[in-house]
C-alpha cells in the first residue's frame, strides 16, 4: 500500500473507517462520500456526488444554523453534535456529527468535511436502560428536587403507606412509579386508580372487585385493583375526593389488610403497598371535617411534598430539552432547541399548570416550528403579553440563570441568606460574593424582613 499514490492511500483509509464521511466544495456540492456514509444514509455515492446537501438531506435544509455551513463560513469546527435526519427510506435516524474546514496545500479553504456516527443502537440502549431506571422521567437538578432524590431510596425500601402531595401537573404519578421501581415490589404490578373519576358504587367495585351475581349483569367474577396489584403497589390518586362512606371502607383495608369483593362475605388478605396522592391540603380537609382524621393519619405515615415548577425554575431548561427530544421523536421533526429569547419568556412564566403546562407549550411550539430553533413567535400567544419579571431578564444566559436561582432561594427564605446558602449548598460568604458580583437585587427580600420585624414590634407594643 505504501507504493500507492497518496491520494489513493487516503481513499483506502476513507473507505475503511466505520464513520460516515462526506466532503463539500464552497457551493456545498458533495465531492466525496464513503461507504459508511452510504450505509448510514442509504444513498449510493453515484447518486449524491455533485448534488448539494440541500438536495440530498432536505430534512436538514431548513435548519437555521447548519453546522457544516457555519463551519465553512466561520472556520469554527463542530464536534459531537446530535441531530436527526431522514435517510433514503424516509426513516428518522439519530446521528452525531462533526464538521471541519477542508483546506488545500496553501491553506486556502476549499470546502468542508462532515463525519456521521450512527446513534441508532446507542439510542435503543439508552431507552432500554431508561426503562429500567426509576428516575428516567423525573428531571431536575434544583436543590428542591435533589432533596427528594435523596430520600426516595429510603422511602422505596419501606413498605409504609406514602402520601404524595403536590399541585396538578407536578408529576405525582411519576414519583409513585419511581418509588415502586426502586422497591422490592418492582417485579409485581404498579396499578393506579383515579379516585375522583368514579362514583362510589363504581369505585368500590373497581377497587375491591365483585363476585358473579353481586348485581345485575355481574355474570362473572371480576378482580379489583387490590387483587391485580397483589404483591405490588397501588396508587390511589386524588384521594382527597373520595366520599365519607368510601373513606370508611378504605380505612378498614388499611387497618386490617383485608378486603371483601362485592357480593362476597369472605375476607381476602391483601399484600399491597398503598401510595396515596392528592392536590389538596389534607390537613385543611380534616379540619373542615371533609376527610376522616383516622384515615388521614393512616395515609400520612410518610409524606412527600412535590415542589411547583415556579419553585424550581432552574429545571425549566432541562425539562424543555426533554420535551423537545420527545416531540422530535414522536413528530419526526428536527427542532434544535430554544432560542435565548424563547427561553427567557419560558423562564418568566409562573406555570399554574406546572410541568404539564410547560410540556403543552413545547407541543404548541412544535405545531408552528418544523426545524431550527423555537422562537418567541412559536410559543402560545398569551405568553408574549407577559411583562418581564424583576428577577428574570429578557436574555437567559448561564449568568442570568445563576442570578435567578440565587434570588429565588433568598426570596423563599424571606431574606435569610444563611438558610438560602444552606439550600444552595454553598458557604454564606460565597453567597454574599455571588450576590455582589452578579448584581442581584434583594430589596424585596429586605423589605419583607423589615416589614416582619415591624409587625413583631407592633405586636409586642400592643401586648404591653
Amino acid at each position: 500500500m505504501s507504493a500507492l499514490p497518496l491520494s489513493e492511500r487516503c481513499d483506502y483509509i476513507l473507505q475503511s473507517i466505520s464513520e460516515g464521511v462526506f466532503t463539500v466544495d464552497l457551493d456545498f456540492r458533495i465531492t466525496s462520500f464513503n461507504r459508511a456514509a452510504e450505509r448510514i444514509t442509504g444513498y449510493r455515492w453515484q447518486d449524491v456526488i455533485g448534488r448539494t446537501c440541500r438536495e440530498v438531506f432536505p430534512s436538514c435544509a431548513g435548519a437555521e444554523k447548519c453546522a457544516l455551513k457555519r463551519t465553512v463560513r466561520t472556520g469554527m469546527p463542530v464536534c459531537n453534535w446530535p441531530i436527526q435526519f431522514t435517510n433514503s427510506r424516509g426513516q428518522r435516524i439519530p446521528v452525531s456529527i462533526c464538521t471541519s474546514v477542508l483546506k488545500d496545500d496553501d491553506g486556502n479553504t476549499i470546502g468542508g468535511v462532515e463525519t456521521l456516527q450512527d446513534l441508532s443502537l446507542v439510542e435503543e440502549l439508552r431507552r432500554e436502560i431508561g426503562r429500567q431506571d426509576a428516575f428516567v422521567d423525573i428531571i431536575g437538578r434544583s436543590s428542591a428536587m435533589g432533596k427528594l432524590f435523596e430520600v426516595m431510596p429510603a422511602i422505596a425500601a419501606s413498605d409504609s403507606t406514602l402520601l404524595i402531595e403536590g399541585a396538578s401537573g407536578t408529576g405525582k404519578e411519576l414519583f409513585a412509579k419511581a418509588i415502586h421501581n426502586l422497591s422490592r415490589r418492582r417485579d409485581h404490578r404498579f396499578v393506579a386508580v383515579n379516585c375522583s373519576a368514579l362514583p362510589d358504587t363504581l369505585l368500590e367495585s373497581e377497587l375491591f372487585g365483585y363476585k358473579a351475581g353481586a348485581f345485575t349483569d355481574a355474570r362473572h367474577d371480576k378482580p379489583g385493583r387490590f387483587a391485580v396489584a397483589e404483591g405490588g403497589t397501588l396508587l390511589l390518586d386524588e384521594i382527597g375526593d373520595i366520599s365519607p362512606a368510601m373513606q370508611c371502607r378504605l380505612l378498614r383495608v388499611l387497618q386490617e389488610r383485608v378486603f371483601e369483593p362485592l357480593g362476597s362475605v369472605t375476607p381476602v388478605k391483601s399484600d399491597v403497598r398503598i401510595i396515596a396522592a392528592t392536590n389538596k391540603d389534607m390537613r385543611t380537609l380534616v379540619a373542615q371535617s371533609k376527610f376522616r382524621d383516622d384515615l388521614f393519619y393512616r395515609l400520612n405515615v410518610v409524606r412527600l411534598r412535590l415542589p411547583e415548577l415556579r419553585e424550581r425554575r432552574q429545571d425549566i431548561p432541562l425539562l424543555a430539552e426533554r420535551f423537545i427530544s420527545k416531540f422530535n421523536r414522536l413528530q419526526h421533526k428536527n427542532v434544535a432547541g430554544l432560542s435565548e429569547e424563547a427561553l427567557g419568556i419560558l423562564m418568566r412564566h409562573d406555570y399554574p399548570g406546572n410541568v404539564r403546562e410547560l410540556e403543552n407549550m413545547i407541543e404548541h411550539a412544535f405545531v408552528l416550528c418544523s426545524s431550527g430553533l423555537i422562537q418567541p413567535s412559536h410559543l402560545p400567544p398569551e405568553l408574549l403579553g407577559e411583562g418581564p419579571a424583576d428577577s428574570c431578564p429578557e436574555t437567559m444566559t448561564l449568568k442570568n440563570l445563576e442570578a435567578l436561582h440565587i434570588a429565588d432561594a433568598v426570596r423563599r427564605h424571606h431574606g435569610n441568606r444563611n438558610a438560602a446558602a444552606e439550600e444552595l449548598g454553598i458557604d454564606p460568604s460565597t453567597l454574599f460574593r455571588k450576590v455582589k458580583s452578579l448584581g442581584i437585587s434583594l430589596q424585596k427580600s429586605r423589605r419583607t424582613r423589615t416589614q416582619k420585624a415591624e409587625a413583631r414590634r407592633l405586636q409586642l407594643s400592643a401586648g404591653d
